[in-house]
């Protein structure tokens, strides 16, 4: 420890006082915040906090002296949170953002159901350090109940589990993936010929012998992630679009079902068509059409978003699933496209042509409706689009107004610090989402367990830290585990990077997910938005 160690301490006790204070307050005076700078300014440089003190004379200037009014104190907590982040980085390390293989939260999912918590812990460290997802469970009953939540890309079992064994979850899943491919690899310390017949006789993709060499075991997981993804591709996609074919349709429209029910978000469907396609088979000929519906289909694809499903429905028929979406939203994006799509020339020979398309849209409201209701609405939409003079956009009847759905986020923490810049990453991301935040900080477990807040029916996201006064981070997900509505609750835990028990107990008792301290703020986000997928 350096001669300023405990005057830097002391310095970080006085802003964690302050955040405290600024907690439990609507507004606070300008004046307040100019002090606050003033001494963090004056203070950080003297003990070694060059950065801190170099960023808090900025925002003097930036801030002013000579005013009077009232701040929201969301208002300055979002102004004043690069500097929080500061002084997280000097507390407990760097949390730069910048660091190769941050997770964005759109990466290959692994499913990990082992009920040895040593195991979960090892074999998730290294496969997240390939840049994949791991969602570790350590009770098969809860991976069973939770395999619709995690949607996984690849599921890897342990044979040899206490409450149910992993050739009856084996079986289980395969029952329930019959419309869908999903691999199976078995691990077991067991590693004699029957148990790996019975094994691959009941569905297995693999199996793989404890112990094993960790990179043998990450190229193996990495076959099966591109095997999924060539099935899918070859089972899945249009032979001369590369898109969806109609296959897909039901499973998809059956994941937004599901998404519906968790959330209440309103998603469309648009049933687009190729206006006069058959004029340009007939003037061309079927070589230059199938040129038209490749890059129609490509077109779509390039511009929508990333989450959006293009289908070839039939001919020159696509339908277009847009998650997350109202009617108004879908009307504006196909209008756009509408616009882009007529100005591209096609080529047959010295002739240059344009082809328009139309569209019809109905927001699906009621999931319960099979989807060739919302198929049928949407084509008497498109049917309108077309005797209305074609190269147009036409809105189905409207349905019962939608609504959006209300995240609860609780972020439950001792240091004031902590608790402020994960607020800041909760409600930047919130920002950018359809979704109405319900956030709520609290400074220990007790004050979070008391609480009547997160009570109710609806789903609570709790980020939680594992060593607090009072009660600490495992106390609160025990209690929490122990309700008879704890499937609301979904659980990321902060963790010491050296509590390896502490990790352990918090999968055995259910936690959804861990990040250790310190952790990179983009990693944080990217496990939250994994997490927002599975609440329900």
């Amino acid at each position: 420890m350096d001669r300023y160690e405990k005057y830097r301490q002391h310095f970080l006790k006085n802003i964690r006082k302050r955040l405290e204070e600024w907690e439990n307050v609507d507004e606070i005076g300008h004046q307040d915040v100019y002090r606050l700078l003033h001494s963090i300014a004056g203070t950080a440089a003297m003990i070694g906090m060059h950065d801190i003190g170099n960023y808090a004379r900025k925002l003097m200037e930036q801030w002013g002296e000579n005013e009077e009014k009232k701040w929201k104190a969301s208002d300055v907590k979002e102004r004043l949170a690069p500097l929080f982040q500061l002084c997280y980085e000097q507390q407990i390390g760097d949390v730069s953002q910048g660091e190769q293989g941050t997770k964005q939260g759109d990466e290959p999912t692994v499913l990990l159901i082992d009920d040895d918590p040593s195991f979960l812990m090892y074999v998730k460290e290294h496969l997240e350090q390939n840049g994949w997802y791991v969602v570790a469970i350590a009770d098969p009953v809860k991976a069973v109940a939770s395999f619709y939540d995690v949607r996984p890309d690849c599921v890897v079992i342990d044979i040899h589990m206490q409450t149910k064994t992993g050739f009856e979850v084996l079986t289980f899943l395969k029952e329930k993936l019959k419309q869908q491919f999903v691999p199976m690899v078995m691990v077991s310390i067991d590693d004699r010929k029957e148990t790996r017949m019975k094994s691959y006789e009941m569905g297995a993709d693999d199996f793989i012998p404890k112990p094993f060499d960790i990179d043998e075991f990450i190229v193996r997981i990495h076959r099966q992630l591109e095997r999924k993804q060539l099935i899918d591709e070859l089972l899945l996609l249009d032979e001369l679009t590369h898109v969806y074919n109609r296959k897909y349709l039901k499973q998809a429209y059956e994941q937004l079902k599901s998404d519906w029910h968790r959330t209440h978000e309103p998603f469309c469907l648009a049933v687009l068509d190729i206006d006069h396609f058959k004029r340009v088979n007939d003037q061309y000929g079927h070589l230059i059409g199938d040129v038209v519906l490749k890059q129609f289909a490509q077109f779509l694809k390039t511009n929508v978003r990333a989450y959006d499903i293009v289908i070839r429905f039939g001919g020159e028929e696509f339908i277009v699933l847009l998650p997350a979406t109202d009617a108004s939203e879908a009307f504006l994006v196909f209008d756009r496209l509408r616009e882009q799509f007529e100005r591209i020339p096609f080529q047959s020979g010295d002739t240059t042509f344009s082809c328009t398309f139309s569209t019809g849209i109905v927001e699906v409201n009621d999931p319960s409706k099979p989807i060739g209701y919302w198929i049928e609405l949407a084509d008497s939409a498109l049917y309108e689009a077309k005797n209305t003079g074609r190269n147009c956009v036409v809105l189905a009847k409207q349905q019962k107004a939608s609504y959006r759905r209300t995240v609860k986020v609780a972020i439950v923490d001792d240091d004031a610090i902590v608790r402020a810049i994960v607020a800041d990453v909760v409600q930047k991301m919130f920002a950018k989402e359809k979704v109405a935040l319900d956030l709520r900080a609290f400074k220990d477990g007790e004050q979070f367990i008391t609480s009547e807040w997160h009570r109710g029916k609806e789903s609570c996201l709790v980020i939680l830290d594992g060593v607090m006064p009072k009660m600490d981070g495992l106390e609160v997900l025990q209690q929490l585990r122990s309700q008879k509505d704890s499937s609301r609750y979904k659980v990321i835990m902060l963790t010491a990077r050296k509590s390896e028990h502490d990790i352990a107990r918090a999968l055995e008792l259910g936690a959804d997910d861990y990040i250790t301290k310190p952790f990179k703020l983009l990693e944080l986000e990217a496990r939250i938005r994994h997490m927002l997928k599975r609440m329900n």
